[in-house]
């Protein structure tokens, strides 16, 4: 699919489990990375996953705009580093998922990058 055609549009998430994902920007040089924005409502959650790479280390960088009133918490096995609001870890390596959002919505800025080995 396009670039253009999905960028600044909601799409449905990987795994189809109800978050919503948005396209702000991305290249595949020099550096492969994307950026989106991420809507988890009220309902929904991430089962526990890894995202597989074909080579390279991939990292990911989420940024929490908005907390759900009620769930919606980030859950990672090794994460580089964890606060309230920043989630800097290694998807291809770690487990990871999103607890259900009870209550709310929930809202993240998502950077993630691959280098090269």
């Amino acid at each position: 699919m396009s670039i253009i055609k999905t960028l600044f549009r909601w799409q449905k998430g990987r795994q189809q489990s109800g978050y919503e994902k948005m396209l702000l920007a991305g290249a595949t040089w020099p550096v492969k990375f994307d950026l989106y924005l991420l809507r988890f409502p009220e309902g929904c959650e991430v089962p526990p996953h890894r995202d597989a790479v074909q080579s390279g280390k991939h990292f990911r960088l989420n940024i929490v705009l908005k907390k759900a009133k009620e769930g919606g918490d980030f859950i990672c096995q090794s994460p580089i580093y964890c606060s309230s609001r920043i989630k800097f870890f290694r998807p291809d390596l770690c487990g990871h998922s999103v607890s259900k959002v009870v209550s709310g919505n929930r809202y993240l800025l998502s950077l993630g990058w691959i280098r090269k080995d």
